[in-house]
């Protein structure tokens, strides 16, 4: 018996069945006319009254329509008959059922891809048969409805002590606040104003990340990807930022060279420029597919900079659009697409005048959207100083992975010059407001334990 015959029949008789598979199915996956007839009729019953219809109702429903010759009204009739009964083994049938589904989409993709290619489909353009593809692959039967709280005790258990994935930023109390890194499918934001060192910040972090082995994907729309990339040399070849044009071709090709030869495992990091306002997840989406087939490139962590001079995919800006509209619906869709990727996203925002001239900020000071921090899931005010000798205040606005009153202020040194942040240790932390310097509060986290390694400065604190 045919598979098709198979799934139909037990769409009538097997009210388990149908439940499960009923509205998953589409009508395109089956190639015989009557039987896409049928599955039409029977799918359109389900979703009116939540049930199966028996044959007779069937026979009855296709006998109303007036759009089927004689022919093929009586093909759908013979195809009816032989209904008889639901399978034994409905888990067996779920599982074909689901693989049939799946070839039959990938089957159709790519008849549809060659009609494109061909002319014959002028609809759509090329650039859409990569999308048609991966979501021919992407069909499967979720059979999930949920969580049970009882009959799922023990793998919720398991969950609770799973090691969780981390991106450890390489910087104590940057990783102490997150409990060993950043973790995938999160929104992680900078706050500052203008030349407060938000850039300094991200291509410190894209440094490190590859510098640990971890393939990085560095987005920017405000500065020029070269300009990004020499930033990046300055941190990770230890040279001045002024005095990386000064440098011999061969001076600089060794310098790489040795960079390379110091890690093991050194990952790789592309850097993309969009105009500014000029690209959304949309074309980050499109980013990634391009990177997976033309580089074999799917990066574990993406930087983008910055924020708010994205564009939205789904609002249009108008001359009367409110800016927290839009702005929180940029957050939620990169938040989105993070999701959708599986990995964490690191960006930046403004904060308004008040905000930068303040030693304070706080959640009012965010520029354009209050609607970001409902997004994010780690938010941090970069405070900077001219008084403070080359260092940074952080203060934690939001915190989804720890109590943020916690070290809710903390210092890195900066080396501007080079691009780099110094890390600081928690003992050597000056004492600073809503318990910044607290050493007491929080032990370290088993990640801080095996990374004792970590660079610390012992310059003089000017607070």
């Amino acid at each position: 018996m045919r598979i098709e015959q198979l799934i139909l029949e037990n769409l009538i008789y097997d009210s388990q069945y149908a439940s499960l598979v009923g509205v998953f199915l589409k009508p395109e996956y089956f190639r015989a006319h009557p039987e896409k007839i049928v599955f039409r009729e029977i799918q359109n019953h389900i979703k009116e009254y939540n049930k199966s219809p028996s044959v007779s109702s069937l026979a009855n429903i296709i006998s109303e329509r007036d759009d089927l010759n004689e022919n093929l009204f009586n093909n759908c009739l013979e195809i009816l008959k032989a209904y008889k009964k639901k399978s034994d083994d409905t888990e067996w049938l779920i599982h074909e059922t689901e693989k049939w589904a799946k070839d039959a989409a990938v089957y159709n993709g790519i008849v549809d891809s060659i009609a494109i290619l061909e002319g014959k489909d002028t609809k759509k353009p090329k650039d859409a048969i990569p999308d048609m593809l991966t979501d021919a692959l992407a069909v499967s039967l979720d059979t999930s409805v949920g969580h049970n709280y009882i009959d799922d005790a023990s793998e919720r258990w398991d969950y609770y002590h799973k090691r969780e994935q981390r991106y450890p930023f390489g910087i104590e109390m940057l990783d102490k606040i997150t409990g060993g890194g950043i973790s995938p499918k999160t929104l992680t934001v900078f706050l500052g104003g203008t030349g407060s060192g938000k850039t300094l910040v991200k291509t410190h972090l894209a440094s490190q990340y590859i510098k640990q082995g971890f393939d990085v994907l560095y987005i920017t729309m405000e500065m020029a990807q070269e300009r990004i990339a020499e930033r990046v040399d300055a941190n990770l070849l230890d040279i001045d930022l002024d005095q990386i044009r000064l440098l011999p071709r061969d001076s600089f090709n060794a310098k790489i060279e040795k960079m390379m030869n110091s890690t093991r495992n050194f990952g790789r990091l592309v850097i993309k420029e969009y105009p500014t306002s000029g690209a959304h997840v949309g074309n980050f989406r499109g980013l990634l597919r391009e990177l997976k087939i033309k580089k074999r490139f799917t990066p574990q962590i993406v930087i983008l900079d910055y924020l708010n001079i994205c564009a939205s995919n789904r609002v249009k800006w108008t001359s009367n659009m409110n800016t927290y509209v839009y702005i929180k619906s940029i957050a939620e869709e990169i938040r989105g697409f993070a999701v959708e990727c599986n990995v964490p996203v690191i960006t930046s925002s403004q904060l308004n005048r008040e905000g930068y001239m303040s030693s304070d900020p706080d959640m009012s000071n965010i520029s354009e959207s209050f609607g970001l921090p409902a997004t994010a899931d780690l938010m941090l005010a970069i405070v900077a100083k001219e008084d403070n000798g080359g260092q940074l205040m952080f203060k934690q606005l939001k915190n989804r992975y720890s109590d943020p009153t916690i070290n809710s202020k903390f210092m890195l040194g900066m080396n501007k010059n080079r691009m780099r942040l110094e890390s600081i240790s928690q003992s050597q932390q000056p004492v600073l407001a809503n318990g910044g310097g607290d050493t007491k509060k929080t032990p370290d986290s088993p990640f801080l334990k095996q990374h004792k390694d970590v660079k610390t400065a012992t310059s003089d604190w000017k607070i």
